[in-house]
C-alpha cells in the first residue's frame, strides 16, 4: 500500500529530489520570514508594469513587480494599496486586487513570502517616485528583464494568463 500522499502509479514523481542535501541545507535552520505584497499591474493592452530596483538597494538593477513590505497589523492588500501610492503615485482599492499566486523563496538571510495580486484598475499614471525606472512589458518579453530569483517563477504563470 502506498504511503499517504504517494502517487500509486509512480508516474510523474521522482522522490529522489526530495532527499537532495542541497535543498535540505537551503531550507534548514531558523530564518526570519519577510512578507512582501506585489502587484502585476496590467494595462488595456495586456502589458505588465515592471519596476527596476534603484542603485543603493539590494538587488539593484533587477526588475520586479511593484509592491513592498507588509507592516504590522496590515493586510497584504492594504500594504499594496499603500505601496502603489508611495512608489508609483497611483491609487487603487483593495477590491481591485485579485489574488493570483505567490512566491516562497529563501535568500541568504531571510525567507521571502510574496503574494502576487493582479490589478487592472487604478487611478493615475504610474511614475517612479523612488528613483526606479518603469517599463510596460508585453508577456513575450517578460523574460528579457533580469529579475530577483523569487520573481522569476511568476513570469510563466503570468504569460499563461495573458
Amino acid at each position: 500500500m502506498p504511503a499517504t500522499g504517494a502517487d500509486p502509479s509512480g508516474a510523474g514523481f521522482d522522490p529522489a529530489g526530495c532527499d537532495d542535501p542541497r535543498l535540505a541545507a537551503r531550507l534548514a535552520g531558523p530564518t526570519r520570514v519577510v512578507l512582501v505584497a506585489a502587484a502585476a499591474l496590467i494595462d488595456v493592452d495586456d502589458r505588465v508594469l515592471l519596476a527596476q530596483r534603484p542603485p543603493g538597494k539590494p538587488m539593484a538593477g533587477l526588475w520586479e513587480f511593484p509592491g513592498g513590505k507588509v507592516g504590522p497589523d496590515e493586510t497584504p492588500e492594504a500594504a499594496l494599496v499603500r505601496e502603489l501610492h508611495e512608489e508609483l503615485g497611483i491609487d487603487t482599492a483593495t477590491a481591485c486586487l485579485a489574488p493570483f499566486t505567490f512566491a516562497s523563496h529563501r535568500y541568504a538571510d531571510f525567507h521571502l513570502l510574496m503574494p502576487l495580486f493582479l490589478c487592472r484598475k487604478w487611478r493615475g499614471t504610474p511614475t517612479g517616485r523612488e528613483g526606479q525606472q518603469l517599463a510596460w512589458v508585453r508577456k513575450q518579453r517578460l523574460r528579457d528583464y533580469p529579475m530577483p530569483p523569487a520573481d522569476v517563477p511568476l513570469v510563466a504563470m503570468l504569460q499563461d494568463l495573458l
